[in-house]
């Protein structure tokens, strides 16, 4: 008897539990079919309205440069016997920077100096012939006229005195020929020490001492001298955001050095013809099908953190607005009518609400509100799909 009580028990126990569970079951199922019972974090994406500043840009790369510098270059031929500074040294106008073995140009000055001595001695011998002649062409003149000399001696002196003229003049002709090509010779003495135009940095170093410099066809480059307080970023836009640029508007850039740091300019020019391979130490669209145009502005580098060639992303600014609300575009949907007009489902306490709203600046990703939504507000972004709904479920 006594084992059959405890069976009986145990069977009234599972029947109990059993029927709790159904009971259970049957609320759960009741909640969960009421309306509004799913939560409206569970069935939507949703994101809050807030204040900020929103920026609508046009994004390019770009190059920088010194926006002064000078390539210092050789005009005269020779051996490079000394060059006095190297890459990073920072010069002053006027500095000596390199020497070239002076013979030929010394020897060349020699020459006229003593070309010019020779003819002006040989100018004093024939400012005195001229004189003789001149003064015996006034006599045979005088005799000639009381009619003691013939008309022959009388015109040969005249023509003696014309000729020793025309070889005086020519003399003299010669010596400004000469003192002209010994200014020329020189130069070219002077052009052997080599001096900095401006002050700045020495950025590169494209001759090496003991080289032979031919000056007579092109110049050889020596050093470049760079102002590197100032530096120039061109940048390469697209044909299509090309109409969106105007010289003034705000600009900034950051570098694959310092990606965090933001570096602001405003538009110095935009040049009007496409950009070439190379032009600006930047790489044209040649031979890619796509036409780029170049924008440069200019941005002080007082702490030397920018160099030549460094990389820039470049955020050219078309509008700006702070302190403004801001809501995702995904929220957005375009209303009749098209424009600045929007509608978007609000979040709240009564369920889910269409809005109307304006709209003003806007980027990929985000939009200024005008009109129609207060900060604080949330705005439906999209819906869950069912297994991330189930799992907010689960977890509430």
């Amino acid at each position: 008897m006594q084992p059959n009580g405890r069976l009986r028990l145990t069977r009234r126990h599972a029947g109990l539990l059993l029927a709790l569970g159904a009971a259970l079951a049957g609320i759960g199922f009741f909640l969960d079919a009421r309306p509004g019972a799913q939560s409206q974090e569970a069935r939507f994406e949703t994101a809050v309205v807030t204040r900020g500043t929103i920026e609508d840009s046009v994004t390019a790369l770009g190059k920088l440069q010194p926006r002064d510098y000078v390539d210092v270059g050789a005009q005269a031929s020779g051996q490079l016997l000394r060059l006095h500074v190297h890459e990073g040294d920072v010069v002053t106008e006027g500095q000596l920077l390199a020497e070239i073995d002076p013979s030929l140009q010394e020897a060349q000055v020699e020459a006229g100096e003593a070309e010019i001595a020779r003819l002006k001695a040989q100018l004093i011998d024939l400012e005195a012939r001229a004189r003789f002649a001149t003064d015996r062409a006034q006599r045979q003149a005088r005799l000639a006229r009381n009619q003691f000399t013939s008309t022959e001696e009388n015109d040969r002196a005249a023509m003696e005195s014309a000729a020793a003229t025309a070889q005086l003049e020519m003399t003299r002709a010669q010596i400004r020929q000469v003192a002209a090509t010994l200014r020329s010779n020189e130069a070219q003495l002077r052009y052997t020490k080599v001096f900095a135009p401006m002050a700045g940095t020495v950025v590169s170093v494209e001759a090496r001492q003991g080289q032979t410099l031919v000056a007579t066809y092109q110049t050889p480059q020596l050093v470049r001298i760079a102002d590197l307080s100032v530096m120039t970023v061109w940048t390469q836009v697209a044909e299509a955001d090309v109409p969106r640029l105007k010289p003034g508007m705000p600009v900034w850039f950051t570098t694959l050095g310092h990606p965090d740091r933001r570096w602001e300019s405003r538009v110095r020019q935009i040049l009007p013809g496409p950009s070439q391979p190379g032009a600006g130490g930047t790489s044209g669209g040649a031979g890619s099908g796509v036409v780029l145009y170049t924008a440069v502005f200019d941005v002080p580098n007082p702490e030397g953190e920018l160099r030549p060639q460094m990389s820039a992303q470049t955020f050219f600014i078309t509008a700006r607005a702070e302190n403004a609300l801001v809501v995702p575009m995904a929220a957005l949907v375009p209303a009749e009518g098209g424009g600045d007009r929007f509608t978007v489902r609000v979040s709240g306490k009564d369920g889910i609400s269409t809005r109307a709203v304006r709209i003003g600046v806007r980027t990929r990703f985000q939009a200024q509100v005008l009109e129609g939504l207060a900060e604080g507000e949330r705005v439906v972004t999209g819906e869950r799909a069912e297994e991330e709904r189930s799992a907010i479920r689960f977890t509430q």
